[in-house]
């Protein structure tokens, strides 16, 4: 169990405070809905949390079947819907590092991603457009 206490700083910017670890997160609403884009929104967060996720669950998994990961990076593209306004779409493409993957690695890693706890916890709505890009 996680516990984050958020302050509203006014303005439209909050400050979340990760109790366990001490550690902040500025948010500021974005430009196109009145705030200064000065920090992550609050739908930002959510669609690098479902990055940060994703990493997180391969990692577990290559940890587990002994495939390396590490200086992979992902970039996130999120796209808003209005009326209700809302996250419609998150993109995004992992990148792996100039490693040989098997078929077997790549499905593992693919299938952990997919399935990480964040992604299965957004609308089903909410279209998640997921690429993996292995170097060949």
């Amino acid at each position: 169990m996680a516990t984050i206490e958020t302050t509203y700083l006014g303005d439209l910017r909050t400050e979340a405070k990760h109790v366990l670890s001490s550690n902040e997160i500025i948010t500021d609403a974005p430009l196109d809905n009145q705030g200064k884009g000065a920090a992550f929104s609050p739908t930002d967060l959510m669609s690098a949390s479902l990055g940060s996720c994703m990493f997180t669950i391969m990692g577990i998994a290559a940890r587990e079947h002994g495939i390396e990961i590490d200086g992979s990076s992902c970039s996130i593209t999120k796209i808003m819907a209005s009326e209700p306004r809302r996250v419609s779409e998150i993109q995004i493409s992992f990148n792996f590092p100039d490693i040989r993957y098997t078929d077997k690695q790549k499905l593992i890693l693919e299938r952990a991603a997919r399935n990480c706890p964040v992604a299965k916890s957004l609308h089903p709505d909410l279209i998640q457009s997921i690429s993996f890009n292995f170097q060949e």
